[in-house]
């Protein structure tokens, strides 16, 4: 097993590549925490490990809020002591409008969750990951990375490109400590947050579960699977990608290229 008695934490874990990638490092000997606002999603997670004799609990909180995160961080040592994998992997799509009609609060609210909340992980984790060293791996986008032709989506992509920023500095800041930063940069990959778009004003774009289905070169426009992401997790998580950090990996079957 790559990842035998590995403490994994994982926000964002009660679905879509969370849930594929808790499931894939509990199969290699991880144990695991899920980290999300959403408690009856990542009790379905965590059954769904334990079923398969694995190793895992779910903590309540939302990501963009400093103390429950706090405390999220606490509960997880007192539990398992240690925390070698973090993958920082929640987020919101947001609301996607032309700029002059997205408002403040709807702005604020995508950088809370996708930028604070990335932050607030990193912040309240790192201390328990210098003790022994380990792996953080981001979950970012192409959109604000390598793509930029999702026309509205301006304050997700924002988030998106700034949590690569934000990866390159910690992976020189935390090199010393045996840390490793790097980034997963998901293309079309059918999870269900295309469910939470909110869009305005865009009638003009295609629907959004087609877009990401209509413009995948490599698999003859045929969507990416959770499952597929998680296995890039993994090979970050592991010692195979040992000599890998401050690294973004483009997984979209050469979708943004074109």
């Amino acid at each position: 097993m790559k990842l035998l008695n590995k403490v994994a934490v994982i926000t964002g874990g009660g679905s879509g590549i969370g849930r594929a990638t808790a499931v894939l490092l509990a199969s290699e000997g991880a144990k695991i925490v899920i980290i999300d606002r959403n408690i009856e999603a990542a009790d379905e997670t965590v059954s769904k490990i334990q079923h398969a004799e694995g190793i895992a609990i779910a903590i309540a909180a939302n990501i963009a809020d400093a103390n429950q995160m706090q405390q999220a961080f606490k509960k997880i040592i007192d539990e398992f002591e240690r925390i070698d994998i973090l993958f920082v992997n929640a987020g919101i799509n947001g609301v996607w409008a032309p700029i002059e009609d997205i408002e403040i609060d709807e702005w604020q609210q995508t950088i809370d969750i996708n930028l604070n909340g990335t932050f607030l992980t990193l912040k309240y984790a790192v201390p328990h990951l210098k003790k022994q060293g380990g792996s953080i791996i981001i979950t970012s986008s192409i959109n604000g990375t390598r793509s930029f032709r999702k026309v509205g989506a301006t304050a997700y992509a924002c988030t998106k490109s700034a949590q690569v920023t934000l990866a390159k500095m910690l992976a020189l800041e935390l090199a010393a400590n045996q840390i490793r930063v790097n980034v997963i940069c998901p293309g079309g990959v059918l999870t269900g947050i295309e469910e939470s778009v909110t869009k305005r004003h865009l009638d003009w774009i295609p629907n959004l579960g087609e877009f990401i289905k209509d413009n995948i070169p490599l698999t003859k426009n045929t969507a990416l699977g959770s499952e597929d992401v998680a296995e890039l997790v993994l090979f970050l998580a592991s010692d195979a990608s040992r000599y890998i950090t401050g690294t973004e990996v483009w997984i979209d079957g050469g979708g943004s290229l074109s």
